[in-house]
Order: C-alpha cells, then structure tokens, then sequence
C-alpha cells in the first residue's frame, strides 16, 4: 500500500525552509512530513497528491444549476462577487462573504470550460517597407511647460513596423486631419520613403466611422493624401487597440524615454514650443540609433517619395469685420486694421492660420481651440487695432474685447488701478497711451514691471516720462558752416562766351 502523498503546501513549506538553511529534520517537521519525504523531494522523487473528491460540501450545490449558470450564459460578463450579492439579497445570510473564494473559482472554471469563445492574438510577420503606422497619444503624468504655463497638446507618432524607425510632433489641439497630414508627411520626408501599408486606429480626422466599407468609410481627404504618396490605407476596426499594436505599445517605451531624458536635464520648461520639438527630435532620434541596422536595411525597401508634398491643411474663406476680426471654427482672431473688409483665405493647420490675401501670404496667427463643445474663444492681439484705438481711447473702456486687448495679469492689475486713480476719460487715455507705448518700442515686459513698480512706490504714472524713457529721441540736424563766395566770381564764367 502506498504512503501517505505529500500535499502542494507541505512541499512549499519544506522546500522555503531548507532555503533558508534549515536542516533536513527541522524542515521536515515544519512541513508535518517525514525526513526520507524531505530526502525524496530533494532527490526528485516528489509524489503529490492527487484526489478527485470534495474535502467538505458544496455551498452552491442548490443554485449552482439552476440559478447561476443560465445567468453566466445570459450574461457571461457577470462577475463573482455580483453573484454572491445576488444570493445574499435573495437567501439572506445564507451566503457569507467565505464562501466568495470558492464561487471565483467556480466561475472561472466554468468560462474556461464553458464560457464564450476568447478573442485570439494573431501575431503578424513583419517586411521590411511593408507598414508604417500612425497614432496620437498623450504624455500622461508629465506636465510640459512653455515659460512657465501648462502646454496642452498630444503627440503625433509614426512607427514603420518592421525595423521601429519613429518620428514624433508636437500637436495643438485634437486629433485632426490637418495634425494628421502634417505629421505622416513630415515622417515620410525625414525618412526619405513611402512604406507600401499606412496603418490607424479608428481616427475621426481620417475615418467617418459610419459605415463598415471601407471605401465608402474613407475620408476624401484622407484618401487623397495616401493617393498622393501610393499607400494603401487601413485601420483597425473601433475599440480594437490591439489591432494597432505595432505603434500602441511602443508609445510606452519613447514616453519611459521622455520622462528619463526630462530628468536628465533637470527641467520640464521650455522657452518656445520649437525648443521643445528640437529637444523632442533630439530623444527620438537617440531611440532610432538603437535600430540603425534594420532602419538602413528597411530603407532600402521604401518607395520613392513623390516630387511634392500633398495638401496638409484646409483652407477656409472669411471676411474681416468692421471690428478687424475674423472668425474661424468658433474662434474670434483680430487681423490688421488695414485688413477690415477685405477677403481672406485660411490655410487652417492645427496649430496656425497662414492668412492670405490674393495670392501674398500677409499674416500668420497661432491657432486657439474652444475649452468646451458650444463655447467659444478669442485670440487677441492689442497691436493689430492700437493705431485705431489711439484716436478714439474712450472706446477702450465698454469694448467687448477690453480684457482680451490687456497682454497678460500685469497689465490687467495696472488698469485696474488707473481706473481705480483716475477719472473716465483720463483713465482711458493713460491706458491706451501705455498700450500704445508698449507697441511702438516693443517693450511689453519692462514696461509692465517699471509701471507696477510705479505703482507699487505711490509715484505719480506719467505717459510723457515712460514716452521719454522708452521712445528714440529725435535726431539733430547737425550743424552746417556755409561761406559764401564773392558773387562777382560768376562774371569769369561768362567771358569769352560768345552767343549766336
């Protein structure tokens, strides 16, 4: 007859004791077995102990049938404790919460053995020159500053499948097409080819989402853009992250990557957001050394890139009010007063508005996004109509603008306390007279903090003084000895002239 079989958690006992150093005798009396049990474990002679019966009763032996497998079947993504809850309600104390441990493993073993069939991973082999895929993603836990002040954006990221060349750009704003466009072209013309395959997820910017042909799914533009550099477009279908999985996981990696390179220099601010995309190239680039083998050998496989980039932005059409304002995608922008009535055209990217006129390129705006769904926004600059303003100043004080015409906290606390000093009118002038002057002499900053620290010793704010200090002095004429020569000398000129 056989011995008595050693339990799963007597081995573990003795094997934890004799790796901590105790002998054989004491390990085998901590595991309630016997030495030549303990010898035979060490030697690989192990014996477990296998049984097919119940060590106590079933607590669900009355509903396991009845109740609780056709509610799994109803609806399989119940879970164990929902159901035990479920009992509780209905059997009163008849169900502890003890008995929760048994009812997972029942359920469990139940979607093991009977359960809806799983979603399976088809892991997909890789060619070199075959996909690149594209993704926004956020740095989440890591807050970028551009001198001082949160900056509110995503990355673009673009990822060839096969050797992991990567590119990243800083986006403005939401996952547009215009992001989309501009980031997938300056990638491809970085990387000096064309995969054959051009991969997303279930973006709105390039996807409707509302029929399941993808033909008829397809952006124009979208298309259009894949057309102008011959690649096929494709996306996962909507919720499928995994799909994408060949650039959803490695934004992972180059965000670990990010926030390391961050604390290596010591400082998430940045003085502009270009600095930060230089820095950003800078980390990236660091990430493809890495693959520089494989990137050269998938190079080779690319296709050609065209002669020209394709259209990477969408133009809209305005006309500059009486205000010298235009309004794009519920966004108020002031323009040049010069520019009031005019026509102009907008090539919208997704973080700025090249303004044309005709066919001249006249200004260029940084872009403004809506904090909600039905709000709207404004992006103002007090140089655009401080001409205008300068000749009627009382209308600074009622302008539905007047707080967005004030460049920053500074300026607001130096009104505030003119309005505050002074009466209607000479308030309006002293304000609109220091705005002007901040124009002119380009000296927005300095003048702010030399007018609060005015303010600040309760000296008198002078226009004409702060003038003085900050405008050019006119220039001299120099000036200029002038003798006058004998007017008799003009007689020699006319000797020996003879007239006809």
């Amino acid at each position: 007859m056989p011995g008595r079989r050693i339990k799963d958690k007597q081995v573990k006992i003795y094997m934890s004791s004799r790796l901590k150093g105790a002998t054989q005798e004491v390990s085998a009396a901590k595991a309630g077995i016997s030495i030549r049990s303990g010898r035979n474990l060490e030697g690989g002679k192990r014996r477990v102990a296998i049984h097919c019966w119940r060590t106590r009763s079933d607590p669900f032996i009355e509903v396991w049938e009845s109740e609780l497998i056709p509610m799994l079947e109803c609806s399989p993504g119940l879970s164990p404790i929902t159901l035990l809850e479920y009992l509780q309600d209905r059997y009163s104390q008849k169900y502890p919460d003890s008995v929760l441990r048994t009812l997972e493993r029942r359920v469990k073993e139940w979607r093991a053995l009977q359960g809806p069939e799983k979603e399976v991973m088809f892991r997909q082999r890789q060619e070199p020159g075959r996909q690149g895929l594209s993704d926004f993603t956020q740095l989440k836990g890591i807050i970028i500053t551009i001198r001082g002040k949160p900056l509110h954006h995503l990355l673009y990221h673009f990822r060839l499948a096969y050797s992991h060349w990567s590119y990243m750009k800083v986006i403005l704003g939401g996952e547009s097409y215009t992001a989309l466009a501009e980031g997938l072209q300056e990638a491809l013309w970085r990387l000096g080819g064309c995969p054959l395959d051009h991969r997303t997820d279930s973006l709105s910017a390039a996807f409707k989402n509302l029929s399941r042909d993808e033909q008829e799914d397809r952006t124009k533009k979208y298309d259009e853009l894949c057309r102008h550099y011959n690649m096929r477009a494709s996306r996962n279908n909507p919720g499928a992250k995994h799909e994408n999985g060949a650039v959803e996981s490695p934004h992972g990696h180059l965000k670990r990557r990010i926030k390391q390179a961050l604390l290596l220099r010591g400082s998430n601010d940045f003085q502009t957001i270009i600095d930060y995309q230089i820095w950003l190239d800078q980390v990236v680039q660091s990430h493809n050394r890495r693959n520089a083998k494989q990137i050269d050998s998938e190079k080779k496989a690319l296709q050609l890139l065209p002669t020209y980039r394709a259209v990477d932005f969408i133009e809209v059409v305005v006309k500059v009010t009486s205000s010298s304002t235009i309004d794009v995608r519920r966004v108020t922008y002031t323009v040049p007063s010069r520019l009031c009535g005019e026509t102009l055209r907008i090539h919208l990217y997704h973080d700025r508005l090249c303004c044309f006129l005709g066919s001249a390129q006249i200004i260029t705006l940084d872009r403004v996004y809506p904090t909600g769904t039905h709000n709207r926004a404004r992006n103002i600059n007090y140089r655009h109509v401080i001409k205008a303003l300068v000749r009627k100043p009382q209308a600074f004080r009622y302008s539905q603008i007047r707080e967005d015409l004030l460049p920053g906290n500074d300026y607001k606390k130096i009104w505030v306390h003119i309005d505050n000093s002074l009466p209607g009118k000479a308030a309006c002038k002293l304000m609109v007279g220091i705005l002007s002057l901040a124009a002119k002499a380009d000296c927005e900053e300095k003048l702010a903090y030399d007018v609060l620290d005015l303010i600040t010793t309760s000296k008198p704010i002078s226009l004409t003084d702060l003038q003085k200090r900050y405008l050019p002095t006119t220039a001299t004429h120099p000036t200029v000895n002038v003798s006058q020569h004998p007017l008799n000398n003009y007689d020699s000129l006319i000797i020996g002239v003879s007239y006809a």
